[in-house]
């Protein structure tokens, strides 16, 4: 297949991009690539990105020919294994929701003409990708949400949302890695972090994994969160 384009970015980075809308097979031979691209090791790679549905690679222009580069780049992108998924094991993420961790849940449920508890049954009953990471250490963009329950953002962001606090804002789900401002609908949280440098691993998810969501209540919350 040849539906990508490389786009140079300056004279240090050169973005590989596919097609123009968010699909987990699209998403799969982004994260493919950039795992080909870590794992070659090609000398003068900064860093690559992969993202919805492109990769971006940084490069030092004085090590890095970019005509080999792209050539690499234009190689692997074609590779009949960058269109086959191997579905991993799911990581179970456990969530408190509702009451105070979830201020968002009844309006959600209007909004799904649903009771705030089948909004978390549709919730936790859908198996998420992570498209990419962003906006903060750690953020993974989660998705689809089912349709019946993909609320839009709030029309007045929190100037504050706690850490640990999971969204949804439309076909994305998400959780907080830190305090911040934010806009997505808070429906619980999670006692794990997305983000944490006290792990000996201190991100949780990368792109391709597969998440699902698991109610607890506050006491396992409390149990989980020490």
């Amino acid at each position: 297949m040849t539906d990508f384009r490389l786009l140079r970015a300056g004279d240090s980075a050169v973005v590989v991009e596919f097609e123009e809308r968010i699909d987990p097979a699209i998403n799969m031979r982004a994260v493919r690539l950039a795992a080909a691209l870590d794992g070659a090791r090609i000398a003068g790679v900064l860093d690559v990105v992969p993202t919805f549905r492109s990769v971006t690679v940084f490069f030092d222009p004085l090590r890095t020919e970019y005509v080999q580069l792209t050539r690499f780049l234009d190689e692997q992108a074609r590779q009949p294994g960058f269109f086959e998924d191997n579905q991993p094991t799911p990581l179970r993420v456990p969530v408190c929701y509702g009451g105070e961790f979830g201020p968002d849940l009844q309006s959600v449920a209007e909004f799904a003409h649903l009771s705030p508890e089948e909004v978390v049954s549709v919730h936790t009953g859908t198996t998420y990708r992570v498209f990419m990471l962003g906006f903060l250490p750690g953020f993974a963009y989660l998705g689809s949400v089912d349709r019946r329950i993909a609320a839009p953002r709030l029309t007045t962001p929190r100037a504050r949302v706690p850490r640990g606090a999971v969204g949804i804002a439309g076909l994305q789900t998400g959780i907080y890695p830190a305090d911040t401002p934010g806009g997505w609908q808070i429906i619980g949280r999670s006692p794990v972090l997305p983000f944490d440098l006290s792990r000996p691993m201190p991100f949780l998810f990368e792109p391709g994994d597969q998440v699902q969501f698991v109610a607890i209540d506050r006491t396992e919350y409390g149990r989980l969160h020490m």
